[in-house]
């Protein structure tokens, strides 16, 4: 595809490929071992200007496109999947800063694009994963402000987060005529974090739970129109699963480039196993549809760029991007045989890691709900 990308895209994929391999490679197991966020490399990300990707020139970002974003997730996920998730919550936040903020909170994106701000967004809760509208953290007005309670559940970065967008219930209507988006700063009284979660892979995001109690905010951190957030958070869902379905491409693209290597040296019978009918075809399975899923990513990317709607689009390359992802990394598990078990070899962790792409911005069954109303709407 390098043909269809314009210089600026290039340009920043060799930077994106430049810093993956020399910083976050080296040091993507050990995060992985230790379960801690690593500063070090998100402020790295942050002075090379990456959170700043598709963020407009006026508000001090690069100006590329969400093409570009995909195209520096891929490069970052193929070393790391957990870091590469840490980049996505910036580069979304200071979109929706600049989108839905006042001058107040646009005042802050300078800080989130140079990683003195680490923000985070939380919208599910215990009870309340794909049921945006059903989530009952709550916020009332209190004199001049507003008094925030409720308990949040996933908060990716939630352990570190200096500013976190909630999502909360703030009228008396059901369902989600009633829900804003408040930015609360995480050193306020009444806020408490929990442990950082025992995940099965995507280990150094700090992820936990974050418990409100009484948490007195200001009049004005109410992001975008009161009590309409969940169109907001919905618009942002679509580009959020364009990210998490390039997250699942660099990791399926570095465990298809791991099971060829090993397949060329690993000798069985007498002979290399890339010689072996069985392994030369699952390898030209993941050739292909990594292949089919970039141009489904990049097509949702453009059509994104372009200000069309891309509800059906994103969520098919979430789906498809999503569940190849998920048969390859294990195939090429598969192709390293009991190695592929094993801690010494990458392939184990990208096993772990790639299996949230499929829960993560929606479960794969919410996409399929998706696809298939934007299609009905088509068909009327």
């Amino acid at each position: 595809m390098d043909r269809f990308y314009s210089q600026d895209q290039k340009a920043l994929r060799e930077t994106a490929r430049r810093f993956a391999e020399a910083e976050i490679l080296p040091r993507a197991a050990t995060i992985d071992r230790e379960d801690r966020f690593d500063r070090a490399l998100y402020k790295g990300m942050a002075d090379l200007g990456l959170f700043g990707i598709c963020l407009r020139e006026g508000a001090g970002g690069a100006g590329l496109d969400g093409v570009a974003a995909c195209i520096a997730m891929e490069e970052l996920a193929r070393c790391s999947g957990a870091v590469a998730n840490a980049f996505a919550i910036p580069v979304e936040a200071v979109l929706f800063f600049d989108h839905h903020g006042t001058d107040a909170h646009k005042a802050l994106i300078p800080k989130i694009l140079s990683g003195d701000i680490i923000p985070a967004t939380a919208v599910s809760e215990p009870d309340h994963g794909s049921d945006v509208a059903g989530i009952r953290t709550n916020a009332v007005r209190d004199g001049n402000g507003w008094r925030l309670n409720g308990t949040k559940a996933w908060v990716t970065l939630g352990g570190v987060a200096d500013r976190i967008m909630v999502f909360a219930r703030t009228g008396a209507d059901a369902g989600h005529r009633a829900i804003s988006c408040l930015l609360v700063d995480g050193a306020l009284p009444g806020i408490a974090r929990g442990k950082n979660e025992e995940l099965l892979g995507m280990h150094g995001l700090e992820d936990c739970q974050i418990t409100f109690s009484d948490v007195q905010l200001p009049a004005d951190s109410v992001m975008g129109p009161e009590n309409q957030a969940f169109k907001m958070a919905m618009s942002n869902f679509n580009f959020s699963r364009l990210m998490m379905a390039s997250m699942a491409l660099g990791m399926a693209q570095a465990a298809f480039e791991d099971a060829t290597a090993y397949a060329r040296d690993r000798k069985q019978f007498g002979q290399a196993i890339i010689g072996f009918q069985a392994v030369q075809f699952m390898l030209a399975d993941m050739s292909t549809d990594i292949a089919a899923a970039r141009l489904l990513i990049h097509h949702a990317a453009r059509l994104h760029d372009a200000g069309e709607p891309i509800a059906k689009e994103a969520a098919q390359a979430k789906l498809f991007t999503t569940d190849m992802a998920m048969k390859h990394v294990s195939n090429a598990l598969q192709i390293h045989g009991g190695n592929g078990y094993s801690r010494e070899y990458r392939i184990e962790r990208l096993f772990r890691d790639v299996r949230l792409a499929q829960i993560y911005e929606g479960t794969n069954q919410i996409q399929r709900l998706i696809i298939a109303r934007q299609v009905e709407k088509e068909a009327a």
